[in-house]
């Protein structure tokens, strides 16, 4: 007997044609999977028999199995979503190797800041294919996959591509009728439900509801905490006919107290001075104000696809979208208060502030017109279609005013209202009264027309040869209060081309190549001036009609094994990044397209079953980045990119020890994370990095019975103090302590 937590009975499973497999999925999945069969699985008193699966992605642009596609690609199913107990996008990503985050910088300090291969992705997040736009902290109970390309990708996702792109595959209905509930509770006030139901209406049709509700402080820094409040509706019809239609709802909600982490000794230039440029303070020191910091962050989306088989071979798709984000805060900025002084026998200072109201709305649409043809002896597998999108981003930051803070120490220069802390143990419990008031909106109108079309030729039964290209006429219009900002509009072609070698049908060698275009607005020297790239989204600030587009080329060699009868995928790539004309300051106030960087490494991935008891997923990255030319006073040329370690490990394995005990955990590495540098060149006086690092996570669940189960999760067992990221200009986070939680999962 083997653990579930689908609550889906297995039972033997005739094969599938296209139209039934798509719906069941609620919406078409990649051509090559809807006309692949069902595995077959066997009655086990209603357990299902899978333990980590190796799913496809669901855009219509994969136009081959990702065996046959020629570059690296992640897949990270429900499975290890619900197993590792991931409860944000960060949390998640983990478990995939080359992805880093980012402290908060720029336009949006508090939001989901992924790095991949070097190059900040922050605004190449996607849900269902369709960009996702707005600074967020994003939940993961209604996802049923996360699909992480790596490399340039502009072909697949248009501007903004740099180092790859992130989807986020929504949970759809399916013709079928279960619920399924989780209740956790854990160390730090950690509480969690969730609830995934599913009805099948009709032979045709179905909804789907998923409900969200949590609370928790931050392991290790108790005053940070957040509470969330979700909802995901969705209603399909159709469902196994050549047409179908699915509408979907999602609203996701958080509230919390806010944390930018600790303060660098390069903006507290008196302090003595650490190793790491982190100040060395307890993991617990938090520098917020309980009585005037927060956050709130909102997510409205609604999304309308339809799809209809015009043929056996060819489908029409069509998702439509609606969405509105917001976030908004004021936040404790430890390091931006002024020098340090050492007073009274100890050391003080002033705290600095952030803040940010941030709403965004989004109105986009995407055609795709997909499927198989033949051209003589050669089989086309083929995906043409366009993208349509208008977004508005109001930003604007709020004017607080201290009328009364805590008392500064006689003798401090400057107290002013006072809000003084001392550096090696700051009270979050100061009083502190004042006014909040939000200043002049800077408004920014971005359009972008893609078109793009691809192409997977079978050559030979051993030969594939991928093709891709896209066109995308991107422009933005920014007004701020007082002035207008020079609009900005350019028009970029990307490409791919990859060539598929297969010595047997489970197994592919590859060689590829692919580019990107980063317009300005959205690219930003990072980090002291590196052009590892911003991503968050411009606030108009820039002069961006003057620049062109920073371009980025990649060149990749790769290998993919699916073995065990598919159950376990085996990948490796060695790669090669190119970025140029990019965009960084070369002198106060100035901006120019100097700089350049480069990314090289090797990646291996395992995803799958090493036997009928054993699952494992994860994988190695080995990345060499580095400044090649650019920055302001040349300060970093030669350096590592920001957030961008040499080497990063990530294991998740479980193992069916009895048949109703399950057993496993997690092991992750992060070498040296280079976060900036405020000295010299070639290294300088004040570097900042966030030491290598360790971290082991423990999993067990035991199943009661075939509804109900229960799980434990250990999160960073031996309570490891690690720096998860740092910022070159203003702060460093500590990572998450020891945490632990139990959850109860029903069946129904």
């Amino acid at each position: 007997m083997r653990l579930s937590n689908s609550g889906v009975r297995a039972r033997t499973k005739r094969a599938l044609g296209a139209a039934a497999v798509a719906g069941v999925a609620g919406l078409t999945l990649a051509p090559a999977v809807a006309q692949a069969d069902d595995a077959a699985a066997t009655d086990v008193t209603g357990v299902d028999v899978y333990a980590i699966p190796n799913p496809e992605p669901e855009s219509p642009k994969f136009v081959a199995p990702l065996t046959d596609t020629p570059r690296s690609v992640t897949v990270i199913p429900q499975k290890v979503i619900e197993q590792t107990a991931a409860t944000s996008l960060e949390d998640l990503l983990r478990t995939s190797p080359g992805i880093t985050f980012g402290a908060g910088e720029g336009g949006q300090p508090l939001a989901d800041r992924p790095f991949i291969r070097g190059q900040a992705s922050a605004n190449n997040v996607f849900v269902d294919g369709v960009r996702d736009t707005g600074g967020q902290i994003r939940e993961v109970f209604n996802l049923e996959q996360v699909e992480v390309i790596k490399g340039p990708d502009s072909v697949y996702s248009g501007r903004g591509s740099g180092g790859g792109s992130i989807n986020l595959s929504s949970k759809r209905p399916k013709l079928d009728t279960f619920v399924n509930g989780s209740a956790a509770v854990g160390t730090d006030d950690y509480l969690r439900g969730t609830i995934d139901a599913n009805w099948m209406l009709s032979d045709v049709s179905a909804v789907r509801l998923n409900l969200l509700g949590s609370r928790a402080d931050y392991p290790g820094r108790e005053e940070a905490f957040s509470k969330k409040y979700g909802v995901a509706l969705a209603a399909a019809y159709g469902l196994g006919t050549p047409t179908r239609m699915t509408g979907m709802f999602y609203h996701l909600r958080t509230d919390g107290m806010p944390d930018y982490g600790v303060p660098l000794y390069t903006k507290l230039p008196d302090v003595p001075r650490t190793a790491s440029g982190v100040l060395d303070v307890d993991h617990g020191a938090f520098y917020g104000l309980k009585a005037r910091d927060y956050i709130e962050t909102k997510a409205d989306i609604a999304t309308l696809a339809v799809e209809h088989d015009i043929t056996d071979d060819i489908t029409f798709r069509n998702v439509f979208r609606f969405a509105r984000t917001l976030n908004d805060y004021v936040v404790t900025n430890p390091g931006d208060g002024g020098a340090a002084q050492f007073v009274a026998g100890e050391w003080w200072m002033k705290r600095g502030l952030k803040s940010r109201w941030n709403p965004t709305r989004t109105v986009a649409n995407v055609t795709d017109i997909y499927g198989k043809f033949t051209t003589g002896a050669l089989v086309h597998n083929f995906d043409v279609g366009l993208e349509l999108s208008r977004e508005r981003n109001r930003n604007a930051s709020y004017t607080v005013t201290t009328l009364s803070g805590a008392p500064c120490p006689t003798g401090f220069t400057n107290p002013g209202a006072g809000d003084c802390t001392r550096v090696y143990a700051p009270n979050p419990d100061d009083p502190w009264t004042g006014t909040i008031e939000r200043g002049g909106v800077t408004q920014n109108l971005t359009k972008t027309v893609g078109v793009y079309a691809f192409d997977s030729i079978e050559l030979t039964p051993q030969l594939l040869l991928n093709l891709g290209i896209r066109y995308d006429d991107y422009s933005v219009s920014g007004r701020a209060p007082t002035l207008v900002i020079t609009d900005g509009e350019w028009d970029f072609v990307n490409y791919q081309a990859g060539l598929v070698y297969k010595p047997t049908p489970e197994t592919s060698l590859y060689v590829s190549y692919g580019t990107s275009s980063t317009p300005p607005t959205i690219a930003g020297g990072d980090q002291n001036g590196s052009p590892s790239g911003s991503g968050g989204g411009s606030d108009g600030t820039l002069p961006a009609s003057v620049l062109d587009p920073e371009e980025t080329e990649s060149y990749e060699v790769g290998a993919k094994w699916q073995t065990f009868g598919g159950k376990l995928s085996l990948t490796a790539a060695v790669f090669r990044m190119e970025r140029k004309n990019a965009q960084i300051q070369i002198d106060a106030g100035v901006y120019a397209q100097a700089g350049e960087a480069r990314v090289q490494g090797l990646e291996l991935g395992f995803s799958g079953e090493v036997t009928d008891r054993w699952s494992v997923f994860g994988g190695y990255a080995y990345t060499d980045s580095k400044l090649t030319k650019g920055a302001y006073n040349n300060v970093n040329v030669g350096d590592q990119l920001a957030n961008t370690p040499k080497h990063n490990f990530s294991l998740f394995t479980t193992y069916q020890i009895l048949d109703p005990l399950q057993i496993g955990g997690g092991a992750y590495y992060v070498s040296r994370s280079f976060g900036g540098n405020q000295g010299g060149a070639g290294g300088g006086t004040r570097q900042v990095y966030a030491p290598s690092y360790w971290r082991f996570d423990l999993f067990a669940a035991y199943q009661i019975n075939e509804r109900v189960d229960l799980q434990l999760n250990i999160k960073n067992i031996g309570d490891e103090n690690y720096i998860v990221r740092t910022n070159g200009v203003h702060h460093a986070d500590y990572g998450p302590g020891r945490q632990a939680i139990v959850t109860l999962n029903v069946r129904f």
